[in-house]
């Protein structure tokens, strides 16, 4: 097999991890006070959904303990 002399198509792709920028982007400007408070209370309305649904869910999730499984009449035979 020859290889071809020709540059490869794309090159360019190949050397786009060695690519360094100049350009700096500009700084983040800082959350004002609504913005924090909002970020806070939508985590705490996050955080009081799922422990209430938790705490509803526990008695669907529980099995119950003091009574033994009765059985219907119509299982039992005639």
């Amino acid at each position: 097999m020859f290889r071809r002399r020709e540059p490869v198509p794309f090159a360019f792709l190949a050397e786009a991890d060695r690519f360094r920028s100049n350009v700096t982007p500009p700084p983040r400007g800082r959350a004002s006070l609504g913005e924090v408070a909002g970020r806070w209370l939508l985590g705490l309305t996050l955080v009081a959904g799922l422990i209430g649904a938790l705490v509803l869910a526990m008695p669907a999730l529980s099995t119950p303990v003091g009574k033994p499984a009765q059985q219907s009449q119509a299982s039992q035979g005639h």
